[in-house]
């Protein structure tokens, strides 16, 4: 009879430890914070709780661009730009077709007969593409082995389950950072308001001219000095200096100071 302190996630029962290490898994995904360190907690955790996987990491397209912004080897970066320079490979293809792509053995798969040859060389011999999408993010989850046939079918669900977790930890986090810069956006639009209006406010009593001629100063002086409106703004706000149009102002010659 089973000791009653006795772990129910020590047995056999490949679902049981399964979910136990992705409940894990998600917190620490969920807790990582920003988009960049998601994506390090990614390729980090696939190391660890993968058994096949020797290295990790994120293949992303950005706009035309393809990078490898996190790995656990510089041999990711290495390979990652051997498929981008020969136009094939498993992640590119997870990609462009939002599938998982595995090869057992690179050097003889048929389906990259110019990049596989050329990652075997390397020393890599298995690859696990899992496409990863969050936010019309591009990118790949890419898992890579030493060995052929390093990657079983308990690998494989780890990895899908894996990326999930990463697409949706990734989705939150960019919907955060966008919360964010739509606040910090907000109240910069606020301040140049109201520093814009303290310039009017001035130039308006000491150039007797109204709200709008007072705005046309400034636009004026911004176009004149090659400056923010914002900046001239406070120029004139912190110096008291009234700023540089490039030209008389006003016109009018029954206005004061003509």
């Amino acid at each position: 009879m089973a000791s009653s302190t006795e772990d129910p996630t020590s047995t056999e029962d490949p679902t049981s430890a399964l979910a136990a290490d992705f409940s894990q898994i998600a917190r620490a995904l969920v807790s990582a914070g920003s988009v960049e360190d998601i994506l390090a907690q990614v390729v980090d955790l696939a190391a660890v709780t993968i058994e096949g996987c020797d290295f990790a990491g994120i293949f992303l397209v950005e706009g035309d661009v393809v990078t490898t912004p996190v790995h656990t080897a510089p041999i990711v970066a290495e390979v990652d730009a051997l498929q981008h320079r020969s136009a094939e490979g498993p992640c590119l293809d997870a990609i462009t077709q939002g599938l998982t792509f595995y090869a057992d053995d690179l050097g003889d798969d048929p389906r990259w007969p110019h990049f596989g040859p050329q990652a075997a060389a390397r020393g890599v011999r298995s690859l696990l593409a899992l496409p990863l999408l969050a936010n019309g993010t591009l990118g790949a989850l890419n898992l890579y082995a030493r060995h052929p046939a390093a990657f079983g079918v308990n690998d494989r669900a780890r990895g899908l389950l894996l990326a999930a977790l990463a697409a949706f930890a990734l989705t939150s986090a960019q919907n955060r950072e966008g919360e964010e810069r739509q606040a910090a956006n907000l109240h910069a639009a606020l301040a140049s308001r109201e520093v814009i209006g303290q310039a009017q406010g001035i130039l308006i009593e000491r150039e007797r001219v109204t709200a709008g001629e007072a705005f046309d100063i400034l636009r004026r002086a911004s176009q004149h000095l090659n400056l923010k409106l914002r900046e001239v703004a406070q120029t004139l706000v912190d110096t008291g200096e009234r700023p540089d149009t490039g030209s008389s102002w006003p016109s009018d010659p029954t206005r004061p100071g003509t």
